[in-house]
């Protein structure tokens, strides 16, 4: 079974630090892109960053010059390493992992698919 796990939240004050990873397992992966999204409560889950497999990013505006996205191909990772936060930052992260996932079934047969990955989301708190 493919699992994207989150790891790295939690409260953190205002214009303090935090760094979230996330790791795929369960499969060989080939992930065009990796990424993470944040939602906030009563609002829609936003993009933050996201990164191809051959190294270009994109941030949203609102954490441009905050935050920096990697990855590890070989790993199949993606870390999130936010700074200055602020209370707006506050939101359940969650990483998104798009492309082709391989893995055997029970009966050990080989199966793939393409499809887009969710962790389960990991939260961040910023205490003004």
């Amino acid at each position: 079974q493919v699992r994207l796990v989150e790891s790295g939240g939690g409260l953190v004050q205002f214009g303090g630090s935090v760094r979230l990873s996330c790791e795929a397992s369960g499969g060989i992966f080939n992930f065009e892109t990796m990424a993470w999204y944040r939602q906030a409560p009563g609002r829609q889950r936003e993009l933050v960053a996201a990164m191809t497999n051959t190294g270009t990013s994109n941030y949203a505006d609102s954490v441009r010059g905050r935050a920096t996205i990697s990855r590890d191909n070989a790993k199949n990772s993606v870390s999130l390493q936010m700074n200055k936060l602020k209370p707006e930052d506050t939101a359940v992260y969650f990483c998104n992992a798009e492309g082709t996932a391989t893995w055997f079934d029970s009966d050990s047969v080989p199966r793939a698919e393409r499809n887009s990955y969710w962790g389960q989301g990991t939260q961040v708190t910023v205490s003004s």
